[in-house]
């Protein structure tokens, strides 16, 4: 069975790897995804390759569902983040282990009534600890230091959040903040799929500094995304469906 890599803001691809394009069409609407060449591996860019669907407006049931209806089982997904905790900064990385959800407006379940029934599952561990736990052993390998615990806010966007937004979510434990983390993970434990996620700082949220200066396109960020990367795959490489929570 495959496994799955979903990532967004700054990561289109694998370097080094070839893929092949797949179409899938499900319930809740079609989406592309890039087939690894040989290897049992999938490629989900969640804003697309061009970055042209905002956070507010992407397809995240159809993109979970497709993956489940691929065979994938085992998720890593990677988020863009602002730095809320200064132990987090620009660059930095966090193993996501709870979240915040202020998200409004978005197919955030499979479970409308109907034909798809009424569950309410339970997300009181919303990401996988057999993954966290290899992610942090195996980090070491790829010169890559990840806090191992950070709770990820989420907001709608695609607007910045502001100074005092930024203010409240700290007082309520946010470590970082980001626009796409739910309701990805929650669907894909909605349909039993092992998620973990790992964060990436690329600034200091509103009201850290006196503005919001982003890192772009560096040899210090190419070189952060390219060993996550090789981190995920080695991660979902050396670890089994049967290892994992879902």
């Amino acid at each position: 069975m495959p496994n799955a890599i979903i990532a967004g803001t700054a990561i289109y691809n694998i370097p080094g790897k070839k893929f092949s394009e797949e179409v899938v069409e499900t319930p809740y609407g079609r989406t592309l995804v890039y087939r690894v060449e040989n290897e049992d591996l999938i490629f989900l860019a969640r804003h697309g390759i061009n970055h042209d669907t905002p956070p507010h407006k992407i397809n995240y049931r159809a993109n979970i569902k497709a993956l489940e209806m691929l065979g994938v089982k085992r998720i890593l997904a990677a988020n863009a983040v602002g730095s809320i905790n200064k132990n987090i900064p620009p660059l930095g990385l966090s193993i996501v282990t709870d979240f915040l959800d202020f998200t409004s407006g978005r197919e955030f379940t499979f479970f409308d009534g109907g034909e798809s029934g009424v569950k309410h599952v339970d997300v009181s561990i919303p990401y996988c600890p057999t993954l966290n736990k290899q992610l942090l052993a195996l980090a070491p390998n790829f010169d890559l230091k990840l806090l191992p615990e950070s709770v990820y806010v989420s907001t709608n966007g695609p607007r910045l959040e502001s100074p005092a937004e930024i203010s409240m979510y700290s007082k309520l434990g946010g470590d970082v903040v980001g626009m796409t983390g739910i309701p990805e993970a929650t669907l894909a434990r909605e349909l039993g799929l092992c998620y973990a996620a790992v964060a990436f700082s690329v600034n200091w949220a509103a009201g850290i500094e006196k503005e919001i200066n982003f890192i772009g396109n560096s040899d210090g960020l190419d070189k952060l995304k390219a060993n996550l990367l090789a981190l995920f795959i080695k991660t979902l490489s050396t670890t089994t469906d049967e290892d994992c929570c879902a």
